[in-house]
């Protein structure tokens, strides 16, 4: 008698493929930090200025905030805080990838197939772990792209400007004031921007990507790719504005004015800013 071939297991490693997702992501995080950092300068200073009780603004818009950082601070101004993510995006996106990977793995079907409800439970899965790494990143981040910003208004007001701050400074004070949580201000802003962001947008861009693929090819062409990265990562973007904003300012603004949480953020800043802020 031949003997019953056994029902083959799903090998973990083979399907799950990484290491390679690591190498890549890291590189191409850096790369990217790199071309749009001086954009996510902006936008945190943008996110962080308030409105006077004239309804005067420091920044009129993007173009203007763009011209005076490039003014006072020159090129290399615009780059402020980028050492921090350069050091840290590596392990960030190799936490990223590898939980959304996971997760995928475990709730996918016997045929290799997933609902759409569990591709969104992987995204908002990794995004969790996430921000465990983009916490500390962000806040020191944040504290070294507005100490610009912050500098223009004392020297406006006719005030002396402070010393410059430094990412090894800033670490040394956060340890100083609140121990190794004090690294972890903002992490509920954090992780709700994180968990919402990547469940909207590894779903999306695995259904896009999937709609540009032939039947012959194991994955699509690298322009559909592109395009597909770019409406799922500017959706997810859109979508998460807000709580992006609340966590910039969390982790700016000084911890007695906020209470140490969102709600106290909210009323804090309200009246100075108004919803749209």
């Amino acid at each position: 008698m031949s003997k019953q071939k056994q029902p083959q297991q799903k090998s973990l490693l083979p399907q799950l493929n990484i290491l390679p997702k690591i190498i890549n992501g890291g590189i191409a995080s850096i790369v990217g930090i790199c071309i749009v950092f001086p954009l996510d300068l902006v936008k945190t200073r943008l996110q962080n200025q308030t409105i006077g009780p004239n309804g005067e603004k420091q920044y009129k818009n993007m173009l203007d905030c763009f011209k005076q950082t490039y003014r006072a601070e020159g090129y290399f101004g615009m780059y402020r805080g980028s050492g921090v993510n350069i050091l840290l995006v590596t392990p960030e996106k190799a936490i990223k990838l590898a939980a959304n990977d996971v997760f995928r793995y475990y709730l996918a079907n016997p045929d290799g197939t997933i609902s759409l409800l569990n591709q969104t439970i992987s995204g908002a899965g990794a995004g969790l772990y996430q921000a465990l790494i983009t916490t500390p990143m962000e806040l020191l981040k944040i504290q070294l792209q507005d100490a610009g910003r912050i500098e223009a208004q004392i020297k406006a007001a006719g005030g002396t400007i402070p010393p410059r701050p430094t990412a090894w400074g800033l670490t040394k004070k956060l340890y100083s004031q609140g121990g190794f949580f004090g690294f972890y201000r903002g992490i509920r802003a954090t992780a709700i921007r994180d968990v919402g962001f990547s469940a909207i947008y590894f779903p999306m861009f695995a259904i896009l990507s999937k709609w540009g693929q032939k039947p012959d090819e194991i994955t699509p062409p690298f322009w559909w790719s592109f395009i597909s990265g770019y409406v799922a990562g500017s959706t997810s973007a859109v979508a998460v504005t807000p709580a992006d904003v609340i966590k910039t300012r969390m982790q700016t603004i000084p911890k007695a004015l906020a209470n140490g949480n969102i709600r106290g953020l909210w009323i804090a800043l309200r009246p100075r800013s108004g919803t749209r802020a």
